[in-house]
């Protein structure tokens, strides 16, 4: 069964508003997709950050998403409801860590993403089905950031 579209209150609560993407995730179909859209600008901020800075950045907003995450199934009544993009958003920049400059790399880590995180390969999808509240909902994204980084830098070593 499909959950119900989000609900008007995202646009006025400043929380179920970032944990939905700033209203990406308010898109009618594939709003996990429009999430990880709205991760490229604040990768593209991030990406000239030394790898450290990058780093810590990136494991605050996972902290921060977890609550916010947990924060919206309560709100809105649906544990990882697909409007909830916040983790699109964490994930993308686990699959960015160290990624060279350049779009070509941007879409490549997009495309990559995108596909783990719908996949879902072993233990994502087992860690998807059992891992409640917040941090359930940000677990398997940060597992398939990780999968998806692992394979952009063998692209990285592999392509000229």
């Amino acid at each position: 069964m499909k959950p119900a579209p989000l609900p008007s209150s995202i646009w006025t609560d400043p929380l179920l508003l970032l944990a939905c993407g700033l209203g990406s995730g308010a898109a009618r179909f594939a709003p996990g997709t429009f999430g990880t859209l709205a991760a490229i600008p604040l990768y593209w901020f991030m990406q000239p950050l030394p790898l450290l800075y990058y780093a810590v950045l990136t494991v605050v907003l996972f902290i921060i998403g977890v609550g916010l995450c947990g924060y919206a199934a309560r709100k809105l009544g649906v544990h990882d409801h697909p409007g909830i993009v916040w983790d699109e958003v964490v994930g993308y920049l686990i699959t960015m860590f160290m990624a060279p400059a350049g779009i070509i790399w941007i879409v490549i880590g997009f495309v990559l993403f995108r596909l783990f995180d719908i996949w879902k390969p072993w233990p994502i999808a087992w860690v998807d089905a059992k891992v409640a509240g917040g941090f359930g909902i940000m677990i398997d994204d940060v597992l398939a950031g990780i999968y998806a980084a692992i394979l952009l830098q063998m692209l990285v070593i592999l392509l000229p």
